[in-house]
């Protein structure tokens, strides 16, 4: 068994819940540069034809998009929106990943055995919950990965002036900007994400491939990293520069999708893929490896200190047979002595059943 090893009992909604956003802003710190590429990448040409677009790209795949924003703007603008990032992922992965299992539970009525259909359900329930809660640290984590392009000054000073920037020019409504399509976008995600990580993870373990450990769970992760990035992709893109926009740049969504297509074509929709499924890949990898981890730990802990104290364990010998008793080596009855209230005289004014 590699890590900590499963408890007897299983972690309880709470353990879920803060396991997730921990594991998940664990995750960010580490993927926050590929998941910043990926955003250059895909608002890269918004304002232009697809053919002004490919003759003056600023920047080329992921590594070449690091190197050019450590060259031009130093190597701080890789985490440019990281506190708005974690502030997201502790309020978001904790709903969409920690109350999945909770969920479950309600649509399958409590049963073990939970079909594709429940599972779907599930995820779609904490995607679209979390993204209600976490959409305007969302927004602003897009703003401030997005800025600082060649050309352009800094939108926004700190994390607390974004907020109050977006809500006082665009008012309240410009920091749920982008719902629908981010309702979309992680509705997929986190079913592709979830179940495909619950499916092959049974699989796994039905067939007997692995044990319920680190390799298991990298496996798992690494497979749902991959499927996620391929169906997720096309409407990633599409939030980003939605979210991204000018005030009345995008009538909706939709019409952001549809001026793509027509201004760079269907290939525009898969912008920045690579650094998707790096970033995706990546963080499923680190996410739910520690994720794992960190439900066995909270619950041994909690095991330990809280809920279960542990006892010191007795063992049980079972009785000895009764042996056979022979009538020859009893005492003989007149040398047994009766015990002295068996013999002593009742008071005349008591009787036995007084």
């Amino acid at each position: 068994m590699v890590g900590f090893k499963a408890t007897d009992v299983p972690p309880t909604a709470t353990v879920k819940f803060l396991g997730a956003g921990t594991a998940a802003c664990i995750a960010d710190l580490i993927t926050f540069p590929l998941d910043t590429a990926k955003v250059r990448l895909q608002i890269q040409g918004e304002r232009q034809g697809a053919v002004r677009a490919a003759a003056s790209l600023q920047y080329r795949g992921v590594l070449g998009t690091i190197l050019t924003m450590v060259r031009t703007e130093g190597p701080r603008s890789l985490y440019n929106g990281l506190v708005a990032g974690l502030q997201r992922q502790m309020s978001f992965a904790s709903v969409r990943i920690g109350l999945y299992d909770s969920v479950k539970q309600f649509y399958t009525k409590g049963s073990e055995h939970a079909g594709i259909g429940s599972r779907l359900l599930a995820g779609g329930t904490t995607g679209a919950l979390a993204v209600a809660v976490a959409q305007p640290t969302d927004v602003v984590k897009v703003r401030f990965q997005a800025q600082a392009r060649a050309g352009g000054g800094q939108r926004y000073q700190s994390t607390v002036d974004a907020y109050k920037t977006i809500a006082r020019e665009e008012g309240f409504r410009g920091l749920w900007k982008g719902t629908s399509p981010n309702i979309a976008r992680n509705a997929i995600v986190n079913c592709t994400e979830l179940v495909t990580y619950d499916l092959i993870k049974d699989a796994l373990l039905k067939a007997n491939l692995m044990t319920d450990d680190l390799p298991c769970h990298f496996t798992s992760a690494f497979g749902a990293g991959f499927c996620t990035t391929i169906i997720a992709s096309p409407v990633d893109v599409v939030k980003t520069r939605y979210m991204n926009s000018a005030l009345g740049q995008y009538s909706s969504a939709g019409h952001c999708a549809l001026t793509m297509l027509q201004k760079e074509g269907p290939r525009a929709f898969y912008k920045g893929f690579m650094p998707s499924f790096l970033r995706l890949g990546s963080w499923n990898v680190v996410m739910f490896v520690t994720y794992e981890q960190l439900k066995r730990a909270l619950m041994a802990a909690c095991t330990s200190l809280f809920l279960l104290p542990s006892f010191p364990s007795r063992t049980v010998h079972p009785s000895p047979l009764p042996l056979p008793i022979s009538t020859t080596s009893l005492p003989s009855p007149h040398l047994i002595s009766p015990p002295p209230y068996l013999i002593a005289p009742l008071p005349e004014s008591q009787s036995w059943w007084s």
